[in-house]
């Protein structure tokens, strides 16, 4: 199995480095798209064939989903590279709707998103399989309705990334991340959360627990925010976590 990062800045794009999107590979399926925030699209184009992938949602606040509107244009109207079948697209159950309106041509006429991608609503504890990988969802604690963290195994060989989308300290996520190769862990408080909200984001320090209480592999440190120091969550994360520890760059491929 191999991770690929197309974007990873916290909460907005950046430059160099677009909105939360990461992609999943297994030899001879289609992709996995973990989340698709703006800039991802351009960045997928690199790399991979926009038209030969699932999509999977953690949740839709702007950040995680925007270009998805983008992703229907490229899949129904590209000359060479249109969608030949509809690919799964999971996420919570308000999903349809949701990128209906992002792709919408008014506010009374949201665009019918079945004729390129199949729905399946995430519900917390269920697996679903795609090609090639089994999901499960990890409810987290998060503004955005229905977030999910996503432990994502390869049935081929077992092998186990988790994504955490974006939440605050949980004990679901260590449920999430037990045993995993590699731990995709969202630290957009930076080194420490003291003095913000709860129910929000992770630090790094919380990311660096969660790895060392769930036993993880690798843990690599996202969704930091373009005004954080990244050096100085890493080194929180360390604290905590004597694994090995990696901030999260736009373009980088782990195999797991």
């Amino acid at each position: 199995m191999q991770l690929t990062i197309l974007g990873c800045s916290g909460s907005l794009g950046a430059p160099g480095n677009p909105g939360s999107s990461y992609v999943v590979s297994t030899p001879g399926n289609p992709d996995v798209v973990l989340d698709f925030g703006p800039g991802a699209l351009a960045a997928m184009q690199e790399r991979f064939n926009p038209s030969e992938a699932h999509v999977v949602f953690s949740h839709l606040h702007a950040d995680h989903c925007s270009d998805i509107a983008s992703l229907l244009v490229w899949r129904r109207f590209h000359p060479e590279l249109a969608a030949t079948r509809r690919h799964r697209l999971l996420g919570p159950s308000y999903a349809p709707q949701h990128i209906g309106t992002l792709g919408a041509d008014g506010p009374d006429a949201p665009t019918d998103i079945s004729d390129t991608f199949e729905f399946t609503a995430l519900r917390g504890g269920e697996a679903v399989e795609l090609d090639g990988v089994r999901i499960t969802p990890f409810p987290v604690e998060h503004p955005a309705a229905e977030s999910h963290a996503l432990r994502v195994q390869e049935l081929a060989t077992g092998r186990v990334v988790t994504y955490t989308g974006d939440s605050g300290f949980t004990h679901s996520l260590v449920d999430a991340s037990l045993g995993a190769d590699l731990l995709l862990c969202e630290s957009a408080w930076g080194p420490d959360s003291a003095g913000q909200p709860a129910g929000m984001h992770l630090s790094g320090r919380e990311a660096g627990r969660i790895a060392r209480e769930a036993g993880v592999g690798k843990l690599v440190l996202v969704h930091i925010q373009p005004w954080s120091d990244a050096e100085a969550t890493r080194a929180a994360a360390e604290s905590e976590f004597d694994g090995e520890v990696v901030v999260g760059a736009a373009g980088a491929v782990f195999e797991v």
